[in-house]
């Protein structure tokens, strides 16, 4: 299928009230426009083709890298003269999909049924029907069900008002028929533009049976104008990531509370508390539970393994039926294995932690490889940095590291060594050897307690 994509994202999006160009506000963490592209690339076309004419230099920076056709519309002179400008590179003998940057949430399977009604004719439009039409530029059918025009409210007779089927603006068309339509409308409009729902009455004047595709969910086709409608559309999205993960066998305590920014990939009985932020690419194993008010990024989480309130947790991977929280934080680089606790208040990055260790309360783990069976005691520190560099902590099997301990990297525990608290270590330790560097005790009992003097 010689299939082009044409997506419009010149508009400045003045409601907006912003500098940031309107398509890249973003919708479940990431830019709308992101999404447009994302849904188009899954029906294979040839070619994206991305018109835009505002925030240039921001739109290339958001998009770097990909494989993406800008078309620059110098001047804003509606949304037919936007397509016109994309259409030099594109064959006649193709096939063109009008897309928008401001419509994020229409579906895959929504533009295959537009795409496969237009098979047989040369335009095919997208339309949906809405309790309250007011506003929007309504279907207009001859006697056999096509389309003969798209009539705008401000033009619409009585009866025309009447008709509750409304223009997505969303069409697909011969690349050779489409020029010559564009080629043929004219500014006659209060705007003085050139709109592309012009084309469809010249197609019915040719004879050209253009065909209408309702979709029934009016919020796969809703565009975004202003901050409240943005706010909308990400509880739009949000409903749906709640009822696609239900639907997978996921409990959420609350489907009106939880955030999916990113790719959430969960398998069956994970449960999920209020509250909860997902980002980038997280992936929960069998009998997960998250605890409320949690923030996952990057994150892979084995079977059983339950993640108390509030917890932190950004590029980690932790084992089979591991604990970690509450307020726990897991940096880049923390790897748990299997049966691990973390605590309330410690922080873990760039460190690896084996089976069964322990790290239950306000310790700082950082740059270290731990063993299995270790027992982190609370207030215990590897001092991984030096100020210039950072440096590695090793601590073999069955270690027990008292409270208030501080390990000052580079440094290494051998197994089934002893850490006495309140030590300061700066040496090696060996295989099952005590360590302590305590200051000793000292007692006055005659010390008086120094007092304020009266006035």
């Amino acid at each position: 299928m010689n299939l082009h994509v044409v997506i419009l994202a010149a508009g400045r999006g003045t409601r907006m009230k912003s500098a940031l160009p309107k398509v890249l506000h973003q919708i479940a963490g990431r830019p709308m426009l992101a999404h447009v592209i994302d849904t188009a690339r899954k029906l294979a076309p040839q070619v994206l083709h991305i018109v835009h004419g505002h925030g240039t230099s921001e739109l290339l920076a958001a998009f770097a890298g990909q494989e993406l056709d800008w078309v620059h519309q110098e001047d804003q002179r509606g949304t037919g003269h936007a397509v016109a400008q994309a259409l030099p590179l594109i064959p006649d003998a193709a096939r063109v999909l009008i897309l928008y940057g401001d419509v994020p949430c229409v579906r895959e399977q929504t533009l295959a049924t537009l795409l496969r009604a237009q098979e047989t004719t040369d335009l095919a439009v997208l339309t949906t029907r809405l309790v309250d039409p007011q506003g929007y530029g309504r279907i207009v059918r001859g006697p056999q069900g096509f389309v003969d025009a798209i009539r705008e409210e401000r033009d619409a007779s009585e009866v025309e008002r009447s008709i509750d089927e409304v223009n997505t603006g969303l069409m697909v068309a011969q690349a050779g028929a489409l020029r010559r339509w564009l080629g043929q409308i004219q500014p006659h409009n209060a705007q003085g533009e050139l709109y592309l729902t012009d084309i469809v009455s010249l197609a019915a004047q040719e004879g050209v049976g253009v065909v209408a595709v309702p979709v029934a969910d009016e919020t796969e086709v809703r565009g975004v104008n202003d901050r409240l409608q943005l706010a909308g559309m990400e509880r739009i999205w949000q409903t749906r990531e709640a009822e696609r993960l239900m639907r997978a066998g996921v409990t959420l305590a609350d489907p009106a509370r939880i955030d999916v920014r990113g790719d959430l990939h969960c398998e069956t009985d994970v449960f999920i508390d209020v509250g909860c932020v997902f980002e980038g690419t997280v992936r929960l194993a069998q009998g997960v539970r998250v605890g409320p008010y949690c923030i996952l990024r990057d994150c892979h989480v084995e079977t059983g393994t339950e993640i108390l309130s509030h917890c932190v947790l950004e590029g980690a991977r932790i084992g089979e039926g591991a604990r970690v929280g509450p307020y726990a934080r897991l940096r880049p680089g923390s790897e748990l294995g299997d049966a691990t606790h973390i605590g309330n208040f410690v922080e873990v990055k760039k460190a690896t932690l084996g089976e069964g260790t322990k790290v239950n309360h306000l310790s700082y783990v950082g740059d270290a490889e731990i063993g299995r069976g270790v027992n982190i005691g609370a207030g215990t520190i590897t001092c991984n940095y030096d100020g210039a560099n950072k440096h590695l902590t090793r601590i073999g099997d069955d270690v027990f590291v008292g409270s208030d301990t501080q390990l000052i990297a580079p440094v290494s525990i051998g197994n089934g060594a002893t850490i006495g608290a309140g030590s300061t270590i700066t040496r090696d330790v060996p295989e099952g050897a005590l360590a302590l560097s305590r200051v000793p005790q000292r007692l006055r009992e005659d010390w008086v307690r120094p007092r304020k003097k009266d006035k």
